[in-house]
């Protein structure tokens, strides 16, 4: 037997790759079915299953490509409603993989279908499980995903996965290892540990929600307490997933088109197409397209675009660096992003040598906003979380995923100066800012870090519940 874990850094997200004896399944796969048809090809086996864990809210699983170009079934377990075939198994249920099996756990409460598929080796032996987004290494699933038509309240599902982990994980052997479908970075969940794989033994130490003293009561306070909200794209990519949607091969086919600068701007104004620019954030500060819209392929490309991005279906032209346009269409559709009309060809260089206007982002050091710091208006748009744990005083906390709700906070007949922890918020937030009209925002270099490095005065941390 072998079980590979596939794990993508953009998404946190883990797919996984099991074979045993010449047939192998696939759970939770990406959209981009290719690699695991080729690894199963060189492996010499064949793909048997294809085991979804619950319909995901935070990207386009490839369970639908991958059925229709294997003749694999898709199987979920119970409570599950898709519009295309699958097996809807029963709780307990056993499948056969080569010499191990694999049985399906029904643990709601992140979602009601959510499911854990438990492998039993060729010894009988509890060897194995993937818990999906039931449970995560240091954290549990958040429970605020009530799909619609569902009649459950917050604390409803969370109640369902305190009975799951209790009763279908918690009894299995310590030495069980836990596969879980996100780790740290994803928005499924609110504090899970970088590790990607642990034993269910070293949970049960290091993992709030699986303490043996805690009741139903505070186990529900616990794990709604300090929810965001959800992202506005977790229910378009949850309907994708129960409805089905477009193969990748066909978008990569419409969507890598090149255009001259002058088709590029053309359709532009023709398609009221979002310009996303996803160049490095040097590149970006020192030329772009007016109005053009930031976010860094070399960061969390997909998740950002995701957040800030909420229409799916919006029209985007992509200003890339050359020889990833692929992959940026790809990490885009990964997501529900499916409108992508082509890209700019010879990229920024292209428009500038054909006269096309450019913009800029004005940037400073740390060490020279340590000497300009005396009254300016700075603003932080990291996390609460890592505002509260320290920050610039007097600085206004305006986190980048709720930037457009916070725009009548910043000044705009004087200067004021924005950053983040490393540079890659503060400048999608500056291409934000810019194209609403902001022109006066200087962005700091190296963020947060640098900051650190100055005498700028910071504060140390301070108790939400003094605020």
């Amino acid at each position: 037997m072998i079980i590979e874990q596939i794990y993508t850094g953009c998404l946190a997200q883990g797919a996984y790759y099991i074979y045993s004896n010449g047939e192998a399944a696939i759970i939770d796969p990406l959209r981009e079915v290719s690699p695991y048809i080729e690894k199963a090809l060189n492996d010499d086996v064949k793909i048997k299953y294809i085991f979804e864990t619950h319909f995901h809210a935070d990207f386009v699983s490839g369970h639908v490509s991958l059925s229709k170009k294997t003749g694999a079934p898709i199987i979920y377990g119970p409570h599950a409603n898709p519009t295309f075939d699958a097996y809807i198994a029963k709780d307990g249920e056993i499948f056969k993989l080569g010499n191990i099996t694999i049985k399906v756990l029904h643990t709601p409460g992140h979602t009601m279908e959510s499911s854990s598929f438990l492998v039993i080796d060729e010894y009988g032996k509890e060897y194995a499980l993937f818990t999906g987004d039931t449970l995560f290494l240091g954290d549990v699933g958040r429970p605020d995903l009530a799909q619609k038509g569902e009649k459950l309240s917050i604390e409803d599902l969370a109640g369902y996965s305190f009975d799951s982990l209790r009763n279908k994980i918690m009894p299995l052997p310590d030495d069980v290892i836990i596969y879980p479908a996100h780790g740290a970075g994803s928005a499924c969940g609110k504090n899970m540990m970088t590790e990607t794989v642990d034993t269910l033994g070293n949970q049960r130490k290091v993992n709030y929600a699986l303490r043996e003293d805690m009741t139903r009561e505070e186990f529900i306070k616990e794990v709604t307490d300090g929810l965001l909200a959800p992202p506005g794209y977790f229910p378009l990519n949850v309907k994708l997933n129960k409805e089905g949607y477009d193969d990748i091969d066909n978008i990569l086919d419409k969507s890598l088109k090149p255009f001259s600068p002058k088709e590029f701007e053309l359709i532009a104004n023709e398609s009221d197409a979002l310009v996303l620019d996803v160049r490095s954030i040097f590149d970006y500060s020192f030329s772009h397209i007016p109005n053009s819209i930031f976010i860094g392929l070399d960061g969390s490309f997909a998740p950002w675009v995701g957040e800030l991005i909420v229409d799916i279906t919006k029209p985007i032209l992509l200003i890339v660096p050359e020889g990833r346009e692929k992959e940026a269409v790809t990490r885009l559709s990964r997501v529900g992003f499916d409108n992508t009309l082509g890209y700019l060809d010879g990229g920024i260089d292209a428009w500038e040598e054909d006269n096309f206007e450019v913009d800029s982002i004005k940037t400073i050091s740390a060490e020279k906003l340590e000497q300009e710091f005396k009254n300016a208006k700075i603003f932080d748009v990291r996390r609460r979380s890592e505002h509260l744990s320290e920050h610039i005083i007097e600085s206004e906390n305006t986190p980048l995923s709720n930037l457009n709700n916070h725009l009548s906070e910043f000044p705009k007949s004087e200067d004021f100066y924005i950053h983040c922890a490393g540079g890659y918020r503060s400048m999608i937030a500056a291409s934000i800012l810019k194209s609403r009209g902001y022109h006066n925002l200087i962005d700091v270099q190296g963020g947060y870090k640098a900051i650190k490095e100055t005498n700028i005065p910071k504060s140390d941390y301070v108790c939400p519940s003094t605020l």
